[in-house]
């Protein structure tokens, strides 16, 4: 009787055990999808280098290899909104990272990828689960300032990541630990890659990064998504940590007015702009240029720069950036005079099919002079894009959204040649100011801008 009882009494405390332990770890319903058979590397490719990629065990593992840049094992899908997990182990001396949203098109640095990184850092910096920007801004969300998350990672053992990327926010778990909170809403959607980080001729060929159980969730997300008691890194209208030792600086402050006047005027225009959630707009007045508020300029002036703006067009719109501006010139009707960026809806615009050089009034081309290569990177409209302008030593170029669309000499015999064969040849010597104003032009379309940042080449003067 003794001997039934104490086993009556195990079998219930082993049972409460059980319940118990249930009533801890709930299952988990969620619509997780295997991105990894355990067996094959179906769904996936290798773009970048050479390093391999083999499945051993019911792992991926990759190796590293001399004289090879980073190589990258992608899905062949491309994702929007996801929630991502994986496991991992790397070796003390190997820096990696999880690419998400990220992309490789023939028109950017030769197809290189491109996008957001979250960071493998088993060095004694301890970044890991921080967001890099690969191949684009570098640093946007560092882990300077989340010691616990830090402290999160093991060395030499699994690591387990978290990945939410939802709309503009991106959030990072290292071992359940909140590592990353961004909000930034450069690119919606990519394919997801896993990356073998090239190596020094002096690093030991052979080492391997390994992961394990890579599932995502895309249905219902938000239904499924953590909240973080981290505060967000909100990037628009920031500098980013390269920019700021690059010595860039924000050329509108997000906010307000300061460091802008109306082309024509002494202030900021009273009527035809809006500041709106960090957004810059210049509103529609029927599409009649300079009627509304008129152009806005900087009150700095810039010799040699680079300059990055974010713009965003609605159907069928005109705009510009226009650089080395003088006001002083044309202070009749129309727009200052400068040399331009065309901002423009191509496909509904009337001026796509005009100008003095054949496609020389299309987006991100030199107004009326030089066309912007055809197979520039534009995105539809109501999409952000990123205008790019470098003027050095009067060498210019055009960039759009990261691919240099065009480029000329100022001030040489052929550019001088374009000019005396369009609109501006009644101006003499149009374009080549040493210094001169950063404009916005108000054509009469609503047309938004944010971003707006400058890096002066050489010193500028008020």
């Amino acid at each position: 009787m003794k001997n039934h009882l104490l086993k009556t009494k195990l079998l219930l405390a082993t049972t409460a055990t059980f319940l118990i332990s249930c009533a801890e770890t709930p299952k988990d319903n969620a619509p997780w999808v295997d991105l990894f058979d355990g067996e094959t590397l179906n769904g996936w490719h290798k773009l970048g280098g050479d390093a391999t990629y083999a499945v051993k065990e019911g792992t991926i593992v990759g190796t590293t290899t001399h004289n090879t840049p980073n190589t990258f094992l992608t899905t062949d899908e491309m994702y929007s909104d996801f929630i991502l997990e994986l496991d991992y182990k790397v070796d003390s001396t190997m820096n990696s990272g999880i690419q998400i949203r990220s992309n490789s098109i023939p028109t950017y640095r030769d197809g290189r990828v491109h996008g957001y990184q979250v960071e493998i850092d088993p060095s004694e910096r301890a970044w890991s689960g921080g967001i890099y920007d690969e191949s684009r801004r570098g640093w946007l969300n560092p882990m300077t300032d989340n010691p616990a998350a830090q402290k999160a990672f093991k060395q030499n053992d699994w690591n387990h990541y978290r990945i939410e990327a939802i709309g503009d926010t991106i959030k990072t778990w290292v071992n359940d630990v909140p590592a990353a909170y961004l909000i930034d809403d450069k690119t919606a959607k990519g394919f997801i890659c896993l990356q073998v980080h090239s190596i020094h001729k002096d690093q030991k060929a052979g080492t391997d990064i390994i992961w394990k159980n890579v599932r995502i969730i895309t249905d219902s997300v938000s239904k499924y998504s953590r909240n973080s008691p981290l505060t967000p890194i909100i990037t628009k209208n920031q500098l980013t940590i390269d920019e700021k030792k690059d010595g860039w600086k924000l050329l509108w402050d997000g906010k307000t007015t300061d460091g802008w006047r109306g082309a024509k005027l002494e202030e900021f225009p009273e009527k035809g702009w809006k500041i709106e959630d960090g957004v810059l707009s210049v509103l529609s007045s029927g599409g009649e240029e300079s009627a509304a508020g008129g152009d806005i300029v900087t009150k700095e002036l810039y010799g040699d720069f680079e300059l990055k703006v974010d713009f965003k067009l609605t159907p069928g719109a005109n705009s510009g950036i226009k650089y080395y501006v003088d006001t002083e010139i044309n202070k009749g009707e129309g727009s200052s005079i400068g040399l331009e960026y065309q901002i423009l809806d191509d496909n509904l615009h009337p001026d796509s099919k005009k100008g003095n050089h054949e496609g020389s009034r299309t987006v991100s081309s030199l107004y009326d002079l030089i066309q912007a290569d055809v197979n520039k990177p534009i995105k539809p409209i109501g999409e952000w894009n990123t205008a790019y302008i470098i003027s050095k030593d009067n060498h210019v170029e055009h960039w759009l959204n990261g691919t240099k669309v065009l480029e000329y000499e100022r001030k040489s015999d052929a550019y001088r040649t374009l000019v005396s064969e369009s609109k501006y040849a009644k101006w003499p010597n149009f374009g080549e100011l040493d210094q001169g104003q950063i404009l916005l032009q108000d054509h009469g379309d609503l047309v938004s801008f944010k971003n707006v940042k400058i890096r002066a080449i050489n010193n500028t003067k008020e």
